[in-house]
């Protein structure tokens, strides 16, 4: 018998697996803090984004997708109705992609 047929397959990833592999989710969610006053609304807008962008780019990282390149839009989207956040905008897509690429 050759070797090659006794060597165990290894396990699928997102991108190989013939049924989606499904997401781990965290035990509690994060105790919400209030956030620093007086700010400008921009800032309060670009923190809340980045917090999205960073849990999406957790979750797609979990899912098996590693790349920039492979997180378009509409992947991006349906990771956020799987996790539970409300649909990114272009922008919030854009930043995801940046936090792969950057993070690595």
């Amino acid at each position: 018998m050759p070797a090659a047929a006794l060597k165990p397959k290894p396990l699928p990833t997102q991108s190989t697996a013939k049924r989606p592999v499904l997401l781990e989710m965290p035990c509690a969610p994060v105790e919400k803090r209030p956030l620093p006053p007086g700010r400008p609304r921009e800032w309060y807008i670009t923190h809340n984004r980045r917090l999205k962008a960073m849990r999406l780019a957790i979750a797609l990282l979990d899912s098996g997708v590693y790349q920039p390149d492979q997180a378009r839009n509409e992947t991006i989207r349906s990771t956020a109705e799987l996790i539970g956040v409300h649909p990114p905008s272009d922008t919030t897509c854009h930043m995801v992609r940046a936090f792969m690429r950057y993070n690595r």
